[in-house]
Formats: structure tokens, sequence, C-alpha cells
């Protein structure tokens, strides 16, 4: 199975950044809600490794889920920019700027497209 790494910078109030990348190659800049205790719609997930899977909902469509989050459902990886767009899921992007005021990342969608022309059904994830 496919294994990526999320390798982030430490979290700050203004959020978690990183880089997401596979068998060390970079494919994506990342932005998650900063650590709050894992907090549902608040918090960046915790460390670990998770697997994730396709999902088609009715808001995001061939994204992915990232599963067995402790004490946690429905984290997605997905197009946004800013902290405002994560309620506690991964955006990527392809490059960290500011947006408005705020620290973001940038060309989320063209990023996404990237990741579903890469990336197969299922995969693991290692947040370090």
């Amino acid at each position: 199975m496919m294994n990526l790494t999320l390798t982030r910078a430490p979290s700050t109030a203004h959020g978690t950044f990183g880089i997401l990348t596979l068998e060390g190659r970079p494919l994506c800049v990342t932005c998650e809600d900063p650590w709050k205790n894992n907090r549902r719609n608040e918090s960046c997930i915790p460390t670990g490794t998770y697997q994730c899977r396709k999902h088609n909902g009715k808001k995001y469509t061939n994204v992915w889920e990232v599963t067995n989050v402790p004490g946690r459902k429905a984290i997605l990886i997905h197009a946004g920019n800013t902290t405002d767009d994560t309620e506690g899921c991964i955006l990527v992007g392809e490059s960290f700027d500011e947006l408005d005021g705020k620290p973001a990342v940038l060309r989320s969608r063209v990023a996404l497209m990237k990741l579903r022309g890469l990336l197969p059904d299922n995969f693991s994830l290692t947040i370090e």
C-alpha cells in the first residue's frame, strides 16, 4: 500500500503547515488548524499513521477521508486556502503565502487535481 508522509512545521495560533511527500518526493504543501487538543472541527489531528480512503459526499467529492483518528471522524484531504476553510481537515496547495493577511496555501485546486492523478483510492498517511 502506498504511504504518504506529512511533515509538519510547529503548530502556531495561525495554523499548522506542512509538506506532503511520497518516498521523500514533495507532492504539495498543507494547511491545517492549529493544535487544540484534537477538538472536533477546531484542531489538526494527532501525529500518527492513518488509513485514507476515497470520499464522495455532498460538499466534497473525489477527495480522501483520513480514518481511525481517535475521537474524530469526517477528516478530509481537500482544497482550501486558510484555516477558515479547514474545520479540522487537511488542505492542500502548491505554495505557502498569505491571503487577506492570513497564512495560506495557494493554488489549492491545482494541487488537488495533481493528487487525484497520482494517488490511489486507498493509502496510508503518516503525520510527523
